[in-house]
């Protein structure tokens, strides 16, 4: 067993959500690995805070399908590559940390909301529906931030500013812009990533009071520039930008 499956069972254990095989999967890993005791630490402290901090809340019709989705939904953590020689490869704890991290907090959160739903101690219905429907560019604005090398550029466009958000280590990408000119019905902005002398097309994206949130399709790369055009409806015909960009922003 790697740390990355450890966090998961140390996270189950905490909310009582493991079968009696993955019990004993858990506990037989604590006692050969004590170095892992503040994952499970940890865990338990995060659990005992949902409980303490929230007064019980009856849950709204349908709060348990669409937080039944959410999990199913949630990408599964890599499988240990070292498993078909039968022993644990040693990992850095720094380069652990930070790639575990982020999708631990996910199921994490997710099963401390499963476990506030049934037995009434955590979430309001509200506070839950809130969460389990927030955009995906919100999600990943979420994670970038708390990613350990996030990192952020700005550029002026129309009368307000274009920032975009970025973790290389996710290579995920977050436009965050205010002072969008509206637009004919015909025509909608687009964003591109720009690698070197090629223009990637990442999606489409309707500004909403000339502010917007939009998640960049695709994998992010270092060096790669952030830029968005005007094209046509449903986008660029060509999978090429058909106009100048109104503002790029280098990642590096």
């Amino acid at each position: 067993m790697n740390e990355h499956e450890f966090a998961e069972l140390a996270a189950g254990h905490a909310l009582h959500a493991l079968s009696a095989e993955d019990e004993a999967r858990y506990l037989e890993a604590l006692r050969a690995h004590p170095e892992w005791e503040p994952i499970a630490d940890e865990d338990a402290d995060t659990v005992g805070g949902l409980a303490d901090a929230a007064a019980p809340a009856l849950p709204s019709a349908g709060v348990r399908d669409a937080l039944l989705a959410q999990i199913a939904s949630m990408p599964q953590l890599p499988a240990d590559t070292t498993e078909s020689s039968g022993q644990d490869a040693p990992v850095p704890p720094q380069a652990s940390e930070h790639r575990a991290r982020p999708k631990r907090l996910r199921i994490m959160f997710a099963l401390a909301a499963g476990i506030a739903l049934v037995a009434g101690i955590g979430f309001g219905s509200m506070a839950l529906n809130d969460y389990l429907a927030r955009p995906a560019s919100v999600v990943a604005l979420d994670e970038i931030e708390a990613a350990a090398d996030a990192a952020q550029a700005s550029a002026p466009v129309g009368d307000g500013t274009a920032t975009v958000h970025w973790s290389a280590e996710l290579g995920e990408a977050v436009l965050v812009a205010d002072g969008l000119e509206p637009l004919e019905s015909d025509r909608t902005y687009q964003l591109w990533f720009v690698r070197g002398e090629t223009a990637l097309p990442a999606g489409i994206f309707e500004p909403e009071s000339g502010e917007a949130v939009a998640l960049l399709d695709g994998e992010m790369l270092p060096g790669d520039v952030v830029a968005v055009t005007v094209e046509p409806e449903g986008g660029s015909p060509t999978g090429l930008p058909t106009s100048e960009p109104i503002f790029a922003i280098p990642t590096a």
